[in-house]
């Protein structure tokens, strides 16, 4: 409490003392200073007249010592003119002398709404801060040299706002390459904001993205912000792009052309910075050849090509991924297993991993939850990593001179494989694709086609 007035500086601490609050004073922004820089402060109220330094000044002073400690302005002078200049100097808010019963609740809830703004602030600077280390580059796991090859690529564009299309298997990290890009920019202190398009029906895509206003449709009971508008100053991520549908599409391109859109429902134009990053497993020359995606968002898309590389292309870095998800699973589920045989981590090393690193994490888990020893031994592994089967002979239909029904055996065909995985999965579409080699709205469109649940 900065006050030069002794009967205000007290009869505040009384009121803040009363509800539990250690409140130190000071009589001038140099004893407030010196007082900030040795203890741990929450807030700081400061009077705006003072000898010496006004309260605006300390405030401005103290927001570069502590950029999350809140200020609150005492002012006997209450004008908007002081109260706007107030917050343009970084106060949380202000309070008007003098201080009598009517006020002494709002005095007391302002006061403990600073202290929470503080402690947010403080709180969102230290998550920043732990997720910018998480995705520093050296904490990417692996040392092969295709994975070497795609973070250079991506450190020399992580700083700059060009958009950049990541494609890749399923499993392979693109989210992980998209984060990288964004913690190791100068956006990392604003939202990075991740839509999955892939997921989201597409009469709820739009209004995702974009927002909407209140009656814009059914249900629109309230005026809603969309992504794109969240993560304004930030950077969006916006993976299965390839599963758009192609009004949306035209509503992207537009936003990545002038960074302009309106929201469902208005005729407001609303302009944003952000920087795009996309994703797919999908191939998208193929998919504009079939008239499924735009050629020229595809061209506005791909500024920056990264293509994330298959498992299969960094065998050398299963033993690192072994070892981090061992020691990920011990700090998170207290499981004790720490090592495998040169036997078991072979036929890792061998397997062709259709699933990338997703599944090898996956199959770690398992291995880790199950294994009863310290150390994971061969017939530890899941059945299907112990040895290649013998494949299962399919007895192809034999043409006669009467012809064949070929359309009608390519679907039973086609039926009996999609049961298979679906059973091998137990109705996982995802790994049932993965398996079969499709792509989820593939599978998903054969599946309505052949009416199978």
């Amino acid at each position: 409490m900065v006050d030069d007035e002794e009967l205000y500086r007290r009869a505040l601490e009384r009121i803040l003392a009363r509800v539990g609050h250690v409140v130190s004073t000071a009589r001038d922004a140099s004893e407030a200073l010196s007082a900030v820089s040795s203890q741990t402060v929450d807030l700081v109220l400061a009077d705006v007249r003072m000898p010496g330094l006004s309260g605006l000044e300390l405030i401005r002073q103290i927001h570069d010592l502590e950029p999350d400690l809140p200020c609150i302005v005492i002012t006997g002078y209450g004008s908007p003119e002081h109260s706007v200049e107030a917050l343009r100097a970084g106060a949380f808010w202000y309070l008007e002398k003098p201080f009598d019963q009517a006020n002494l609740d709002v005095v007391r809830r302002l006061v403990e709404q600073a202290i929470e703004h503080g402690r947010l602030k403080a709180e969102n600077r230290l998550l920043q801060s732990q997720l910018r280390s998480r995705y520093r580059f050296e904490n990417i796991v692996g040392q092969s040299a295709a994975l070497r090859q795609v973070l250079e690529q991506v450190e020399k564009v992580a700083d700059t706002d060009s958009t950049v299309l990541i494609t890749g298997e399923s499993g392979t990290g693109k989210e992980l390459i998209a984060r990288a890009l964004h913690f190791n920019s100068r956006r990392a202190d604003r939202m990075f904001v991740t839509v999955n398009c892939g997921a989201i029906p597409e009469e709820l895509l739009e209004s995702e993205l974009f927002g909407h206003v209140k009656g814009a449709f059914t249900n629109a009971v309230a005026h809603r912000e969309g992504r794109f508008s969240v993560a304004n100053g930030g950077t969006i991520f916006l993976d299965e792009i390839g599963d758009m549908s192609p009004t949306l599409q035209v509503k992207l391109l537009r936003v990545l052309q002038d960074r302009t859109f309106e929201p469902v429902g208005s005729s407001r134009t609303v302009r944003v910075n952000v920087r795009v990053l996309a994703a797919t497993n999908q191939d998208l020359e193929l998919a504009i050849r079939e008239k499924r995606f735009r050629e020229d968002l595809f061209y506005r898309l791909n500024v920056i090509p990264i293509e994330t590389p298959s498992l299969r292309e960094r065998r050398d870095d299963i033993p690192l991924l072994v070892q981090h998800f061992f020691e990920a699973m011990r700090r998170e589920k207290g499981r004790a297993v720490e090592s495998i045989s040169p036997d078991a981590l072979r036929l890792l090393c061998a397997y062709d991993w259709p699933g990338n690193v997703r599944q090898l994490e996956n199959v770690v888990e398992q291995i880790c939850v199950l294994c009863s020893e310290r150390e994971v031994r061969v017939e530890d592994l899941p059945p299907q990593l112990r040895g290649p089967k013998e494949p299962v002979p399919v007895g192809a239909p034999r043409v006669s001179d009467q012809g064949i029904a070929f359309n009608d055996v390519v679907e039973r065909i086609q039926r009996d494989l999609i049961a298979q995985a679906l059973d091998l999965t137990h109705g996982n579409k995802n790994r049932a694709a993965q398996l079969l080699g499709l792509n989820r709205t593939t599978l998903l469109e054969k599946m309505k086609k052949m009416n199978l649940g």
